[in-house]
């Protein structure tokens, strides 16, 4: 262990460099409450989106960086703002009306619009839950509602009352002039109407831990800021919950960079010590629009699980987190075929370079091996050419590629075949362009068909691939890749494919070779137009 966490000290994994900020940070004194706490939060507004899975899986990943340093005992908190006040109905849900009806009330209080849950937080706080469930993430979800009504909250609230002056003294300054007239860092719960009220604070009682607001109907009314009453304004909930619990580190994204600013003066006013942040891009979606729960552009998890398996998720949330993403149906399956790439290279790794490898972060140190013998872009391709309907339409020519392989011996395999069949139906097929070659490409085309046809190599990929530049070399095509580009519109439809000779090991020699014949014919272009 002591080597490992010599090699893990050095590391340049981004979690490790994480986790080595933490390490400093309890370098002289571990922390009174006996653990490090890693937290994220979640705004149950709307539905659960990928980002928020992708903020607990990178949180995860830094956890366990920090337990290969520490000793000191760890906790991962997902918080849910369910006591926020619904202030505007999403337009991805169902009975617009009937929510409609429910602004402004604790989201806790919101009727549920798919009516299976109490609430519709709690309808989304338990669509999240499941979906981590089913990742295997070790966390504890934690409720705001909960945690104010449950008096978890009572004593930081008290300070905050104590300190309202200070706490107004960095708030104000960040608002507009209009909104500064109206503003407290405490939301009243209306004994009235059960809104979350958004009005200014006529007075305080510190004593009595009180204070007074004005209610639309304007009468004058009195509450504890302890025991529910109260929701307070994000950024000093934000810094309030980092105090009261004792918060250690916690990401978030580009768009919350001042909330963090503010939170963290907040949280110094309270007389506690900030989380250390971390601040990552965001996801766009593939007009280059930020990924919004309300809008619900973008991926959803349910829609990266339908074509491909978790790990290739976990994958594309690990690289460059400070880095903006697009996130849409295409980058899938790259991150399926990159995440293979990384585990088959993980067993020749000596230990410094396996904690560099994503999968070490993905799977806390102990990733499987891979079965995939075939690429899943080249899965795809094979689905487009043979016309499958179902994965067992391509096990046929898996089998001829990889004899010892079979669904029973190569789950992960047998399940990319179904997720490339569906993609391709779903994708690739609507968008195919068939065209017809030129002169020079013709030439080339039939040259290849030929030399396919005398071929006595078998099914070595390699070897296959060489021929194949040997054509392209022959016939002047400069650059190459030219000649592949050719070759992918012409045969596949597209202008990007997989590595040519590898795809006719797969797909068969004999098999290319009527492939060749029927888009030279025209065929392939007639099918579909």
């Amino acid at each position: 262990m002591s080597d490992l966490r010599d090699l893990a000290m050095k590391s340049k994994a981004w979690p490790f460099e994480e986790a080595r900020k933490l390490v400093k940070r309890y370098a002289k004194t571990p922390p009174k409450k006996g653990y490090v706490l890693f937290e994220t939060g979640y705004g149950p507004s709307g539905l659960p989106h990928i980002g928020t899975f992708g903020e607990v899986a990178r949180t995860t990943m830094v956890r366990q960086a920090f337990e290969v340093l520490s000793d000191i005992p760890t906790k991962l908190l997902c918080f849910s703002d369910d006591m926020d006040g619904f202030r505007k109905v999403p337009g991805n849900v169902p009975n617009q009306e009937m929510l409609a009806e429910d602004l402004n009330l604790p989201l806790t209080r919101v009727r549920d619009p798919f009516g299976c849950h109490d609430s519709f937080g709690a309808h989304n706080n338990a669509q999240l839950q499941a979906f981590l469930d089913q990742f295997g993430f070790d966390y504890e979800f934690a409720s705001s509602t909960e945690y104010y009504t449950g008096g978890r909250f009572d004593a930081m609230l008290l300070r905050v009352l104590e300190r309202f002056d200070a706490v107004m003294e960095i708030m104000l300054p960040t608002l507009r002039a209009e909104r500064q007239a109206s503003y407290s860092p405490f939301l009243p719960i209306s004994p009235k109407t059960g809104h979350v009220l958004q009005v200014p604070t006529l007075s305080r009682d510190v004593a009595k831990g009180t204070i007074t607001y004005l209610e639309p109907d304007g009468e004058v009314v009195e509450v504890p800021v302890t025991g529910g009453h109260v929701k307070m304004q994000w950024k000093p909930d934000w810094a309030m919950r980092w105090a009261a619990l004792g918060v250690d580190y916690e990401m978030s994204g580009k768009d919350l960079i001042d909330s963090v600013t503010q939170a963290t003066k907040i949280c110094r006013v309270l007389g506690e010590p900030q989380p250390q942040c971390l601040t990552y891009e965001l996801f766009n979606d593939e007009a280059g629009q930020k990924i919004s729960k309300s809008k619900g552009n973008g991926l959803s998890m349910e829609d990266w699980l339908t074509y491909a398996a978790p790990e290739s998720l976990s994958l594309f949330m690990y690289q460059k987190p400070k880095t903006a993403k697009r996130l849409y149906f295409d980058v899938i399956p790259k991150a399926v075929d990159e995440y293979h790439q990384h585990l088959r290279a993980f067993d020749g790794q000596d230990p410094a370079q396996r904690l560099n490898n994503p999968v070490w972060h993905i799977h806390n140190g102990q990733p499987p091996k891979s079965n995939m013998v075939v690429p899943f872009a080249m899965l795809l391709n094979l689905a487009s050419v043979a016309g499958a309907t179902d994965k067992q339409g391509l096990w046929g020519f898996i089998r001829r590629y990889a004899p010892e392989a079979s669904p029973e011996t190569h789950p992960d395999l047998d399940a990319a075949a179904g997720f490339a069949v569906r993609y391709f139906n779903d994708f690739v097929a609507p968008t195919r362009a068939f065209r017809l070659p030129d002169e020079k490409e013709r030439a080339a085309i039939e040259d290849l068909c030929r030399r396919l046809r005398d071929w006595p190599g078998g099914q070595d990929g390699d070897a296959l691939q060489s021929l194949v530049f040997a054509v392209g070399k022959d016939h002047g095509f400069e650059p190459l890749r030219d000649w592949f580009k050719a070759l992918y519109e012409v045969l596949l439809g597209a202008s990007q494919g997989p590595r040519f000779g590898g795809f006719i090991a797969l797909y068969g020699v004999d098999e290319t070779v009527e492939l060749i014949n029927r888009a030279l014919a025209g065929e392939l272009l007639r099918a579909t137009s």
